[in-house]
C-alpha cells in the first residue's frame, strides 16, 4: 500500500512550510500508524481560560476530551477499560480524576475476497480508471456499522466503497465529491455487480 499511494500518502494534507509528518520518510510505517495501530488524540478541552483574561491562578478544574483510534481487531470495551484504568491509578498528587465514556465502537477490517470478487474491482480499475490498478487502503478504525455487518453476516464478503474530491478532507468543511469520480465509481459498482450476477 506504501508502495501503490508513495508520498502523497502525506502530502495530501495542507501543512505549514518545513512541517514534517510523523514518519513520511518511513512510508511502511506511515501508513501501518495509520491504519493497525493506536492513536490518542486530544480534541478538545475545557477550564482553561482565555488567554487575554489568563493569569497565574489554580484552576479548579481542568477537562479534556480524548479520541482514540483503535487497531480494527481489539475491542472497544476493553481499550476503553484500560485507558480508564491508566488515567486514575497513581495520579500524581492524589488529585481527583473522572472518565466519562462519550461513546466507542469496533473497527472492522476486510477479509481476503473471493478470487472472482477481486478479479471483478481489478478489471473494474482498469476499465474505469484509466488502466490503473485496483487496491484496497485501511483507514483509521474504519465505520463500526461494518463491523455490525460483518458480525451478523460473518460468510458474506463485504467491501467498502467511498469516494472524497481531490484537496479534501473527509468529515470537514472542504470535503467534497469529484462528480467525474463518482461517475466512474458509479461504473465500476455496476461492473462489479455483473461479476457477482456470473457467480
Amino acid at each position: 500500500m506504501a508502495d501503490l499511494s508513495g508520498d502523497i500518502m502525506y502530502k495530501k494534507y495542507n501543512m505549514n512550510e518545513g512541517v514534517r509528518c510523523m514518519d513520511q520518510t518511513n512510508l511502511p510505517e506511515m501508513y501501518l500508524n495509520n491504519t493497525w495501530r493506536a492513536n490518542l488524540s486530544i480534541t478538545g478541552a475545557a477550564g482553561l481560560p482565555q488567554i487575554n483574561v489568563a493569569g497565574n491562578v489554580v484552576r479548579p478544574s481542568t477537562s479534556v476530551r480524548l479520541s482514540c483510534r483503535l487497531p480494527p481487531n481489539v475491542n472497544p470495551d476493553d481499550a476503553s477499560a484500560a485507558i480508564k484504568k491508566k488515567l486514575t491509578e497513581n495520579v500524581p498528587y492524589n488529585a481527583k480524576v473522572t472518565c466519562v465514556d462519550n461513546g466507542k465502537g469496533q473497527g472492522w477490517c476486510m477479509n481476503a475476497l473471493d478470487d472472482w470478487l477481486m478479479d471483478g474491482m481489478k478489471a473494474a480499475g482498469t476499465d474505469f480508471y484509466e488502466g490503473k490498478d485496483a487496491g484496497s487502503y485501511g483507514m483509521g478504525g474504519s465505520i463500526p456499522f461494518l463491523a455490525e455487518l460483518g458480525k451478523m453476516y460473518p460468510d458474506c464478503q463485504i467491501v467498502a466503497l467511498g469516494l472524497i474530491g481531490p484537496k479534501s478532507n473527509a468529515h470537514a468543511p472542504d470535503e467534497c465529491i469529484n462528480l467525474d469520480y463518482a461517475k466512474r465509481l458509479t461504473c465500476s459498482l455496476s461492473h462489479i455487480v455483473g461479476t457477482v450476477g456470473m457467480h
